[in-house]
């Protein structure tokens, strides 16, 4: 099915009917400009049919069920949708229909445009809006904040205040904005220094300012690159491991990294100058906004702990995992922290361990030193360097996982365990850690039995594990359907997005895609200075194994909860036919009001999906004071791109 015929940039304008008083000249022009929107968004638009769920990639359970009991019950995991034309055939016939379906826009269809207009205008009216009077105020993150729960927590010993504990009805109420807020700072200045206004916070500075983390200088925050381990800057530590181990290949055998107890992610926001794609968490913790202030520099990060429960990531999809003195104890407790890690570590990637028992002789460090040791041979990990760095004086140790399970039959002692079948590696969404290892692949046409291809090469070419036999999202062979995902994005993207939506791209760097599929989305815009962290929900077919072996990244979410990132994060978020699925499982004021939440004043929100859904968000929109770029429809589906503004209520609801 494919876009043409009518937009409405502004549905408030108001409706001309056509008149013998009208000149020739006027219909002309009118004329000759609806066909030519007609055919760009023909021709650069494709409604993504609605996912598939066909084996491999079947909506398979990541986890229990969300804490918010749905307001419907869910489509059955075996319903089949309509499919609908495939990317190739929309973009070879759209532009003829095109001038087609510009003629088709008579009185009838323009009234009736206009009553729905109508309509949402007093929708819109009906909504009233308060401010959040939460604690945390300004950073409020419903899942993170919720301290009813937290206070009933029976223990707290690991970091289970830390975790997700959503509130069994999703906030309705608006998160205020700092006083003196402004439009962050664009990249690439923004890695040296952001707005003190924007993230108010000085216990970083008070903790850290010695160890070059973070410092005060005027209205702004600057960052001079340095953290606990390397002092003298993140671009000589990151040389400095590649040096250490040269295969590590940054930007070619490395792209996607795994940071740990991140700080304010300088490592993450450097190796970008490597090419490489780092995906950084920390807990929301006494080191005040040290998440917040990587958002804010522009760097991908995410609010998340080691606790008790899975990391909301696929197995065997981090090139390399690295920790600097991110305060994990590793060693205790069977090692079920560093089992985590096993788990997301690709068989032959890196474990760097940046911290003082690597290379301190005080009596813990050398206590935990070998109790790391122990624990990692017993996973058959093999410690391939450790050295100190003469200029920071800090040390590294690195730890390669096994390519193969010839290691794990041959331990004496099964000490921790092979993880039992019925185990799912990739079951990541609310499930506690397990204290076993997952056996390897070894068929050799499975995910994870060989090593992606060099990047960038990886990010165009489907996966090898990704087999002819199996039908993909959309209805076709898997790599055909991966194929026409990535050609329609680039399409959208290169003929609508860049050009004709009025979006300063020099200013967009955090940018989500709300229901990634294969992350086409994110590949065709690989040559932007900016990142996408790409969602899989988790009712959807689970793809993001592919997302990460073309070397991007991602993590899983249920949008009936909130997102684990601090308020205005990010600068655009993308929404392809997601609204429609959402609300079958829960409310869609809540998830409108975590989109508000979630998106920097001024920030963009493209929605494609259903009339129906299109009618039910653009007035929730304008409710929020946010303002209709365009809004366009035909034959049910329809596209709205809106703006957020500096708009917040007055009134204050009652105490959370």
């Amino acid at each position: 099915m494919a876009f043409g015929g009518h937009t409405r940039l502004d549905v408030r304008r108001p409706q001309h009917r056509s008149s013998c008083c009208c000149s020739s000249s006027t219909a002309v022009a009118l004329f000759v400009a609806l066909a030519l929107v007609a055919v760009w968004m023909a021709s650069s638009m494709l409604v993504t049919p609605a996912d598939l769920p066909l084996s491999p990639f079947q909506p398979t359970p990541r986890g229990r069920p969300s804490q918010n009991p749905p307001s419907t019950a869910p489509p059955p995991v075996n319903q089949h949708h309509h499919q609908q034309q495939p990317a190739e055939q929309i973009a070879d016939t759209a532009p003829a229909e095109a001038g087609t379906e510009a003629e088709l826009l008579t009185e009838t269809t323009t009234t009736a445009q206009a009553k729905a207009a109508d309509s949402n205008e007093e929708q819109a009216a009906s909504y009233a809006w308060k401010l959040c009077n939460a604690e945390a105020g300004a950073d409020y993150i419903p899942c993170l904040d919720n301290l009813q729960a937290i206070n009933k927590l029976r223990s707290t010993k690991h970091y289970e205040h830390r975790e997700r504990h959503c509130p069994q009805h999703p906030p309705t109420c608006l998160v205020p904005l700092p006083e003196g807020y402004r439009n962050p700072i664009a990249w690439p200045k923004s890695r040296d220094q952001i707005w003190y206004n924007n993230v108010p916070h000085t216990k970083l500075v008070e903790y850290k300012g010695h160890q070059n983390w973070v410092k005060v200088s005027g209205e702004l925050l600057t960052f001079p690159g340095g953290g606990t381990q390397f002092k003298h800057g993140a671009l000589h530590y990151i040389d400095f491991i590649q040096e250490a181990k040269k295969d590590m290949a940054w930007g070619k055998r490395t792209r996607v990294v795994l940071d740990v107890g991140c700080g304010v992610a300088s490592f993450g926001g450097y190796l970008f100058d490597r090419d490489v794609l780092t995906m950084s968490f920390a807990p929301k913790d006494e080191h005040e906004a040290q998440v917040q202030f990587a958002l804010e520099r522009g760097i991908p990060a995410i609010s998340a702990v080691m606790g008790t429960k899975k990391l909301p990531f696929p197995s065997r999809v981090f090139d390399v995992v690295h920790c600097a003195r991110c305060r994990v104890p590793w060693h205790i407790e069977g090692g079920k922290l560093l089992l985590e890690l096993d788990r997301l570590l690709r068989p032959g990637g890196y474990f760097v361990w940046s911290a003082t028992p690597v290379y301190q002789k005080l009596r813990e460090d050398v206590e935990i030193w070998e109790a790391m040791s122990t624990l990692t041979r017993s996973m058959c990990w093999e410690m391939v360097n450790k050295v100190k760095d003469r200029v920071n004086r800090v040390g590294i140790a690195i730890f390669r996982k096994p390519i193969d399970n010839g290691c794990y039959e041959a331990r004496s002692a099964a000490n921790p365990p092979l993880c039992e079948e019925y185990n799912d590696p990739d079951a990541a969404w609310n499930i506690s850690f397990q204290s076993c290892v997952h056996r390897l692949p070894v068929d050799p046409v499975i995910r994870g039995s060989q090593w992606p291809e060099e990047w960038p090469l990886r990010l165009e070419k489907p996966p090898y594990w990704l087999k002819n036999s199996e039908t993909g999202v959309y209805g076709k062979p898997a790599p055909e359907d991966f194929q026409a995902d990535y050609e329609h994005w680039k399409q959208v993207i290169s003929n609508s997005y860049m050009n004709d939506l009025g979006i300063d791209w020099s200013a967009v760097r955090n940018v989500m895609d709300m229901k990634a599929v294969y992350g086409g989305f994110a590949a065709a815009l690989r040559d932007h200075k900016l990142w996408v962290m790409n969602v899989i929900p988790i009712d959807s077919p689970d793809t993001l194994a592919i997302i990460y072996e073309r070397g991007l990244f991602g993590l899983y979410h249920d949008w009936c909860e909130s997102f684990s990132t601090y308020p205005r994060t990010y600068d655009l978020l993308h929404a392809n036919h997601l609204f429609s699925k959402i609300k079958k499982r829960c409310k869609l004021v809540p998830v409108m009001v975590e989109v508000d939440r979630i998106l920097r004043p001024e920030g963009r929100l493209i929605v494609r999906d259903s009339l129906e859904t299109i009618n039910e968000v653009e007035p929730i929109m304008k409710s929020l004071h946010w303002e209709v770029r365009m809004s366009y429809s035909r034959d049910n589906e329809g596209l709205l791109f809106v703006q957020k503004t500096m708009w917040r209520p007055n009134e204050v609801e009652a105490k959370l």
